[in-house]
Protein backbone atom coordinates (compact mmCIF):
# COMPACT_ATOMS: atom_id res chain seq x y z
CA UNK A 1 0.00 0.00 0.00
CA UNK A 2 1.26 3.66 -0.99
CA UNK A 3 2.22 6.11 1.76
CA UNK A 4 0.10 8.90 1.26
CA UNK A 5 1.35 10.84 4.39
CA UNK A 6 2.60 14.02 3.01
CA UNK A 7 6.68 14.42 4.04
CA UNK A 8 6.28 17.93 5.52
CA UNK A 9 2.37 19.22 6.70
CA UNK A 10 2.15 22.56 7.92
CA UNK A 11 -1.00 23.14 9.44
CA UNK A 12 -2.43 27.52 10.63
CA UNK A 13 0.66 28.13 11.28
CA UNK A 14 1.15 31.44 13.22
CA UNK A 15 4.53 33.04 13.87
CA UNK A 16 5.96 36.10 16.29
CA UNK A 17 9.01 37.32 16.13
CA UNK A 18 9.92 39.06 19.72
CA UNK A 19 6.03 39.54 20.33
CA UNK A 20 5.06 40.41 16.09
CA UNK A 21 2.90 38.69 14.49
CA UNK A 22 4.44 37.93 11.28
CA UNK A 23 3.16 34.08 9.40
CA UNK A 24 -0.74 34.50 10.46
CA UNK A 25 -1.80 30.73 9.73
CA UNK A 26 0.38 29.40 6.92
CA UNK A 27 -1.04 25.63 5.49
CA UNK A 28 0.69 23.89 3.06
CA UNK A 29 1.89 20.22 2.29
CA UNK A 30 5.05 18.22 0.11
CA UNK A 31 5.32 14.91 -0.30
CA UNK A 32 8.20 12.87 -0.98
CA UNK A 33 9.70 13.84 -4.20
CA UNK A 34 7.88 17.26 -5.10
CA UNK A 35 9.84 20.02 -5.88
CA UNK A 36 7.71 23.31 -3.85
CA UNK A 37 8.48 27.00 -4.45
CA UNK A 38 7.00 29.42 -2.20
CA UNK A 39 7.55 32.80 -3.49
CA UNK A 40 6.41 36.31 -2.33
CA UNK A 41 7.70 40.05 -2.01
CA UNK A 42 10.14 41.38 0.61
CA UNK A 43 8.43 40.91 4.14
CA UNK A 44 5.78 38.56 3.25
CA UNK A 45 7.76 35.95 5.89
CA UNK A 46 9.34 33.71 3.69
CA UNK A 47 12.45 33.50 5.26
CA UNK A 48 10.48 33.33 8.87
CA UNK A 49 8.73 30.04 7.87
CA UNK A 50 12.14 28.76 6.66
CA UNK A 51 13.49 29.39 9.99
CA UNK A 52 10.51 28.48 11.65
CA UNK A 53 10.46 24.56 9.84
CA UNK A 54 13.66 24.32 11.12
CA UNK A 55 13.54 25.28 14.65
CA UNK A 56 15.27 28.70 15.28
CA UNK A 57 14.87 29.80 18.57
CA UNK A 58 14.34 33.00 17.86
CA UNK A 59 11.23 32.28 16.18
CA UNK A 60 7.93 31.22 18.26
CA UNK A 61 5.32 29.38 17.27
CA UNK A 62 1.82 31.16 18.86
CA UNK A 63 -0.26 28.45 17.04
CA UNK A 64 -0.20 25.76 14.83
CA UNK A 65 1.47 22.82 13.75
CA UNK A 66 4.46 21.36 12.14
CA UNK A 67 4.68 17.79 11.10
CA UNK A 68 7.35 16.14 9.24
CA UNK A 69 7.05 12.02 8.65
CA UNK A 70 3.53 12.22 10.33
CA UNK A 71 5.24 13.34 13.92
CA UNK A 72 4.86 16.66 15.28
CA UNK A 73 8.12 18.48 14.90
CA UNK A 74 7.24 21.94 16.42
CA UNK A 75 8.72 21.99 19.83
CA UNK A 76 12.17 20.39 18.48
CA UNK A 77 15.21 22.37 18.15
CA UNK A 78 16.86 22.26 15.39
CA UNK A 79 19.34 20.21 15.34
CA UNK A 80 16.59 17.04 16.18
CA UNK A 81 14.93 18.21 13.08
CA UNK A 82 18.28 18.04 10.92
CA UNK A 83 18.67 14.21 12.50
CA UNK A 84 15.12 13.44 10.87
CA UNK A 85 16.31 14.50 7.77
CA UNK A 86 15.41 18.19 7.84
CA UNK A 87 18.01 20.69 6.00
CA UNK A 88 17.78 24.27 5.42
CA UNK A 89 20.63 26.27 2.90
CA UNK A 90 20.88 29.51 4.32
CA UNK A 91 20.35 32.73 2.18
CA UNK A 92 23.62 34.05 4.21
CA UNK A 93 26.13 31.79 4.83
CA UNK A 94 28.67 32.10 7.24
CA UNK A 95 32.38 31.94 7.31
CA UNK A 96 34.26 29.52 9.95
CA UNK A 97 37.87 30.68 9.93
CA UNK A 98 40.31 27.69 10.60
CA UNK A 99 37.89 25.02 9.46
CA UNK A 100 38.24 22.98 5.94
CA UNK A 101 35.22 22.53 4.58
CA UNK A 102 36.02 19.02 4.24
CA UNK A 103 36.61 18.66 8.24
CA UNK A 104 33.31 20.95 8.78
CA UNK A 105 31.05 18.09 6.38
CA UNK A 106 32.09 15.11 8.36
CA UNK A 107 31.52 16.81 11.24
CA UNK A 108 28.19 17.84 10.25
CA UNK A 109 27.58 14.33 8.89
CA UNK A 110 28.49 12.46 12.13
CA UNK A 111 26.16 15.35 14.24
CA UNK A 112 22.84 14.81 11.87
CA UNK A 113 23.05 11.13 10.81
CA UNK A 114 25.40 9.77 13.65
CA UNK A 115 26.29 6.72 11.92
CA UNK A 116 29.97 4.93 12.39
CA UNK A 117 31.45 6.44 8.79
CA UNK A 118 34.80 5.44 8.08
CA UNK A 119 37.24 7.99 7.41
CA UNK A 120 38.14 6.19 4.04
CA UNK A 121 34.13 5.87 3.18
CA UNK A 122 33.79 9.71 4.08
CA UNK A 123 36.36 10.91 1.38
CA UNK A 124 34.89 8.16 -1.18
CA UNK A 125 31.61 9.69 -0.54
CA UNK A 126 33.15 13.70 -0.38
CA UNK A 127 34.57 12.96 -3.76
CA UNK A 128 31.73 11.02 -5.32
CA UNK A 129 29.07 14.21 -4.58
CA UNK A 130 32.12 16.38 -5.80
CA UNK A 131 32.39 14.89 -9.16
CA UNK A 132 28.24 14.85 -9.25
CA UNK A 133 28.38 18.69 -8.64
CA UNK A 134 31.11 19.45 -10.84
CA UNK A 135 33.28 20.74 -8.41
CA UNK A 136 37.08 20.91 -8.07
CA UNK A 137 38.27 18.62 -4.99
CA UNK A 138 40.58 20.87 -4.03
CA UNK A 139 37.52 22.90 -2.87
CA UNK A 140 37.19 20.64 0.14
CA UNK A 141 40.32 22.16 1.38
CA UNK A 142 39.73 25.63 1.74
CA UNK A 143 38.34 27.38 5.50
CA UNK A 144 33.98 26.64 4.78
CA UNK A 145 32.91 30.14 3.45
CA UNK A 146 36.37 32.20 3.95
CA UNK A 147 36.76 34.21 0.64
CA UNK A 148 33.90 32.20 -1.04
CA UNK A 149 32.37 34.07 -3.62
CA UNK A 150 28.97 34.19 -3.30
CA UNK A 151 28.15 31.37 -5.87
CA UNK A 152 30.85 29.39 -3.98
CA UNK A 153 28.89 29.73 -0.60
CA UNK A 154 26.10 28.40 -2.34
CA UNK A 155 27.63 25.60 -3.91
CA UNK A 156 28.86 24.70 -0.74
CA UNK A 157 25.40 24.33 0.60
CA UNK A 158 24.19 22.02 -2.12
CA UNK A 159 27.72 19.95 -1.20
CA UNK A 160 26.47 20.13 2.41
CA UNK A 161 23.00 19.04 1.27
CA UNK A 162 24.78 15.79 -0.70
CA UNK A 163 26.09 14.89 1.83
CA UNK A 164 23.29 14.72 4.41
CA UNK A 165 21.00 13.17 2.14
CA UNK A 166 18.00 14.81 3.89
CA UNK A 167 14.94 13.64 3.07
CA UNK A 168 13.72 17.48 2.84
CA UNK A 169 16.03 20.14 1.50
CA UNK A 170 14.56 23.84 2.34
CA UNK A 171 16.39 26.53 0.40
CA UNK A 172 15.91 30.04 1.61
CA UNK A 173 17.04 32.53 -1.50
CA UNK A 174 19.49 30.59 -2.78
CA UNK A 175 19.79 32.99 -5.59
CA UNK A 176 20.18 36.05 -3.59
CA UNK A 177 23.25 38.14 -5.00
CA UNK A 178 23.60 35.42 -7.62
CA UNK A 179 24.98 36.51 -11.11
CA UNK A 180 23.10 34.37 -14.12
CA UNK A 181 26.36 31.86 -14.58
CA UNK A 182 26.39 31.44 -10.85
CA UNK A 183 22.65 30.68 -10.36
CA UNK A 184 23.12 28.21 -13.27
CA UNK A 185 25.88 26.53 -12.03
CA UNK A 186 24.06 26.48 -8.80
CA UNK A 187 20.48 24.80 -10.17
CA UNK A 188 22.30 22.51 -12.13
CA UNK A 189 24.05 21.25 -8.73
CA UNK A 190 20.21 20.56 -6.83
CA UNK A 191 19.06 19.11 -10.35
CA UNK A 192 22.40 16.85 -10.40
CA UNK A 193 21.39 16.03 -6.81
CA UNK A 194 17.58 15.58 -7.10
CA UNK A 195 17.99 13.28 -10.23
CA UNK A 196 20.49 11.28 -8.03
CA UNK A 197 17.76 11.08 -5.00
CA UNK A 198 14.66 11.36 -6.67
CA UNK A 199 12.84 10.57 -2.92
CA UNK A 200 13.62 13.51 -1.60
CA UNK A 201 11.63 16.71 -1.31
CA UNK A 202 12.83 20.30 -2.20
CA UNK A 203 10.98 23.67 -0.69
CA UNK A 204 12.76 26.39 -2.33
CA UNK A 205 11.93 29.74 -1.44
CA UNK A 206 12.41 32.94 -4.10
CA UNK A 207 11.67 36.26 -4.43
CA UNK A 208 12.02 35.89 -8.01
CA UNK A 209 11.34 33.51 -10.84
CA UNK A 210 14.80 33.56 -12.34
CA UNK A 211 15.88 30.29 -10.48
CA UNK A 212 13.18 28.34 -11.29
CA UNK A 213 13.63 28.97 -14.87
CA UNK A 214 16.56 26.30 -14.26
CA UNK A 215 14.88 23.99 -11.69
CA UNK A 216 10.90 23.41 -12.43
CA UNK A 217 8.66 23.17 -9.00
CA UNK A 218 5.73 20.92 -8.97
CA UNK A 219 3.55 23.07 -7.11
CA UNK A 220 4.04 26.78 -6.09
CA UNK A 221 2.77 28.96 -3.24
CA UNK A 222 2.61 32.81 -3.11
CA UNK A 223 2.85 34.16 0.33
CA UNK A 224 1.59 36.93 0.92
CA UNK A 225 1.47 39.60 4.12
CA UNK A 226 2.21 36.18 6.47
CA UNK A 227 -0.68 33.83 4.84
CA UNK A 228 -0.29 31.64 1.61
CA UNK A 229 -3.11 33.53 -0.77
CA UNK A 230 -2.59 30.72 -4.08
CA UNK A 231 -0.73 27.61 -5.13
CA UNK A 232 -0.76 25.87 -8.26
CA UNK A 233 1.29 24.49 -10.98
CA UNK A 234 4.21 26.17 -12.32
CA UNK A 235 2.25 28.23 -14.64
CA UNK A 236 1.59 30.64 -11.61
CA UNK A 237 5.61 32.01 -11.69
CA UNK A 238 4.70 33.11 -15.23
CA UNK A 239 1.47 34.25 -14.37
CA UNK A 240 3.72 36.33 -11.35
CA UNK A 241 6.59 37.10 -13.72
CA UNK A 242 3.56 38.64 -16.13
CA UNK A 243 1.58 40.48 -13.32
CA UNK A 244 3.62 40.60 -9.95
CA UNK A 245 2.65 40.44 -6.56
CA UNK A 246 0.48 43.91 -6.13
CA UNK A 247 -2.87 41.98 -7.07
CA UNK A 248 -2.39 39.79 -4.42
CA UNK A 249 -1.17 42.04 -2.23
CA UNK A 250 -4.27 44.37 -3.60
CA UNK A 251 -6.35 41.51 -2.57
CA UNK A 252 -4.77 40.76 0.84
CA UNK A 253 -5.61 44.63 1.70
CA UNK A 254 -9.33 43.96 0.35
CA UNK A 255 -9.89 41.07 2.98
CA UNK A 256 -8.10 43.23 5.51
CA UNK A 257 -10.53 45.78 4.88
CA UNK A 258 -13.60 43.46 5.06
CA UNK A 259 -12.44 42.19 8.68
CA UNK A 260 -11.78 45.19 9.97
CA UNK A 261 -15.66 46.34 9.19
CA UNK A 262 -16.90 43.00 10.16
CA UNK A 263 -15.42 43.41 13.71
CA UNK A 264 -16.35 46.94 13.78
CA UNK A 265 -19.92 45.80 12.96
CA UNK A 266 -19.79 43.22 15.70
CA UNK A 267 -18.45 45.43 18.73
CA UNK A 268 -21.06 48.02 17.30
CA UNK A 269 -23.70 45.59 17.82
Amino acid sequence: MTDTTPLLRVEDLRVAIDGKPILRGVSLEVRRGEVHALMGPNGSGKSTLANTLMGHPRYQVTSGQVRFNGEDVTRLTADKRAKRGMFLAFQYPVAIPGVSLGNFLRSAVKAARGDGMSAMDFRKQLRANMELLKMDPSFAGRYTNEGFSGGEKKRAEVLQMAMLRPELAIMDETDSGLDIDALRVVAEGVNALKQARPEMAVLIITHYQRILNYITPDVVHVLVAGRVVESGGAELVQRLEAEGYEPFLAADRRAGESEFAVGVSTNGR
